[in-house]
């Protein structure tokens, strides 16, 4: 199980282990967005999302109600995601990330468990999240961790390509 205090637990597939701020909140900035520029053609505004997800937790983290892990395997990062405030009531997973090599054993699942768990537990009612309909895979486990699909936005030219946004929810 992934734990939210600093103690990881390991698993022969995958661990979790919070982000440390300082030192390790730039994998997301380094990773995700190359891997979407090949997946997705995705280009550098897609990046300067991320950077910006990452730059606002670091520099406004609050550690009762927001929290990030990455999940390693081998010592190796092979995946993370981000639990911040939306509003007082609502928390936000942003920037689920798993590598192509971790694909398939369960990491993201594990990591949107995690956040769901840290939500509930910081006293949020709800969570959200935004994805695009590209993200087929993710939407599965949304969906077998209680999310329902809320919103289809209308097509819209974004990262460098057309992108249907969608916005996720579940109550906690």
């Amino acid at each position: 199980m992934c734990s939210a205090t600093g103690r990881a637990a390991r698993t022969a597939t995958s661990s979790c282990v919070p982000c440390v701020p300082a030192t390790s909140a730039g994998w997301w900035s380094a990773t995700a967005p190359s891997l979407y520029d090949v997946e997705c053609g995705w280009d550098r505004t897609y990046e300067a999302l991320v950077a910006r997800v990452v730059a606002d937790y670091v520099q406004d983290h609050d550690p009762e109600r927001e929290n990030a892990w990455i999940a390693e395997s081998g010592g190796v990062r092979v995946g993370g995601v981000f639990c911040v405030r939306r509003d007082d009531d609502v928390a936000q997973l942003r920037l689920l990330h798993v590598e192509p090599e971790a694909r398939g054993l369960g990491v993201g699942a594990r990591l949107v468990d995690e956040c769901v768990r840290f939500a509930a537990g910081a006293g949020y009612t709800g969570m959200m999240l935004w994805t695009t309909a590209l993200q087929r895979p993710a939407h599965r486990i949304y969906e077998r961790a209680g999310f329902v699909l809320e919103e289809e936005e209308a097509p819209v030219e974004c990262f460098g390509g057309v992108v249907s946004g969608q916005v996720w929810r579940k109550k906690l």
